[in-house]
């Protein structure tokens, strides 16, 4: 039962993760497993790219951020475009990936690595890694090209 899986996972993330991925990310999944029928065993790619925005919309709403604040949103953004666009998961990694590398020449204008201002810049966010990666994990295995 993917719903109950999707919320399973959301709340262990927000009782277990420390810091502000806990929260973000059980956001992220207990808001995807709301737009999935109730007893689905299975997911198709429209299904999915409708879970992942809601799930992003969810973590917006909570953490405030937006593209260019140097943050997961930056990973997940262009890789949920890409996926509902084109259905294809290796290109919504490789747009995650594209994200994440993104992250490097900006300032970080929320989460802890906001205290840090200008030293932030040239290191890639983590939450955009952590993204990228989970986005890579969906892809499967042939997804990562580094």
């Amino acid at each position: 039962d993917l719903p109950a899986l999707f919320k399973l996972v959301g709340i262990t993330l927000i009782g277990t993760v420390g810091g502000a991925s806990g929260p973000l990310y059980g956001t992220f999944f207990l808001e995807a497993g709301k737009t999935l029928p109730a007893g689905s065993q299975t997911l198709d790619d429209a299904g999915l790219a409708a879970a992942l925005a809601a799930g992003l919309a969810g973590l917006q709403r909570l953490g405030k951020a937006e593209k260019g604040d140097k943050t997961m949103v930056d990973a997940l953004l262009p890789a949920i475009d890409t996926l509902q666009s084109s259905a294809d998961l290796q290109k919504a990694a490789e747009a995650a990936r594209q994200g994440l590398a993104a992250t490097i020449p900006l300032i970080a204008r929320k989460g802890r690595a906001s205290y840090l201002g200008e030293r932030s810049r040239g290191h890639a966010d983590p939450g955009a890694a952590s993204a990228s990666l989970i986005l890579e994990c969906l892809a499967g295995d042939d997804a990562s090209t580094s």
